[in-house]
């Protein structure tokens, strides 16, 4: 593994890293309680959260970080999969550390069938994940959610849902970890805006993929002659 993947398993080997893979694997399971029947690419790094469902749908993962157990190495802007071919992508610690973050997100659109959808994990500039960079969700940029949902549309998917997770402050001390789930809860309750990451359901916008207001094209018709047409010369 490289130096950013080992960073990335090592954070989520630690007490902090699996309560932040239990509070937001907990809003992913609940936004899409499907997922076991679906074609799922996890992208990024997605691997702690690829394991939140069972059933007969394939499982794919790539990452942009370098070669990594269980994960394919792939360019954000240019995933080896066909179009059309998949009906989740579930990006986690990509859209923030991506240097071709249109790119990336024009690669899923292509992938995703009519009717998929994305789950975009993203740390929240408002929040205190994204200001304390001895986490993953200190790194890279973070997102208002203006500015990911603006980006999405640009890329011509349309936002259905957001949830919002990691309330609790991002240090390791057993008190505050003890109580994650009461920070998740109250904040969710209260100051959904402060939250650690935001999670954006996107769906393919089809209307916005067709040209509006285009010049009319002067067509050619061939229609069938009616039967009596040569009797009527």
């Amino acid at each position: 593994m490289n130096a950013e993947v080992h960073a990335l398993a090592e954070f989520y080997s630690t007490p902090l890293g699996r309560v932040a893979e239990r509070m937001i694997g907990a809003r992913i399971a609940y936004l899409w309680p499907d997922g076991g029947r679906r074609d799922v690419l996890g992208l990024g790094w997605a691997a702690p959260y690829m394991g939140l469902w069972s059933g007969h749908g394939r499982r794919i993962l790539l990452t942009p970080h370098g070669p990594a157990p269980g994960a394919a190495w792939a360019e954000d802007a240019r995933l080896p999969l066909p179009d059309t071919s998949l009906d989740r992508i579930l990006l986690v610690h990509g859209l923030e550390t991506s240097e071709a973050a249109s790119g990336l997100l024009r690669e899923c659109w292509r992938v995703l069938r009519d009717d998929g959808q994305l789950l975009v994990v993203v740390p929240n500039r408002l929040g205190g994940w994204a200001h304390f960079d001895h986490t993953p969700f200190g790194q890279g940029r973070p997102y208002s959610r203006g500015q990911v949902t603006r980006l999405l549309e640009q890329r011509l998917f349309r936002v259905t849902r957001r949830e919002a997770a990691l309330f609790v402050p991002p240090f390791p001390w057993r008190m505050l970890l003890g109580g994650a789930g009461i920070w998740d809860r109250t904040g969710r309750r209260l100051v959904r805006r402060l939250a650690g990451v935001m999670l954006i359901e996107a769906g393919k916008d089809q209307l916005a993929a067709i040209p509006g207001a285009g010049q009319s094209l002067r067509r050619r018709v061939v229609a069938p002659l009616p039967s009596n047409y040569a009797r009527n010369v």
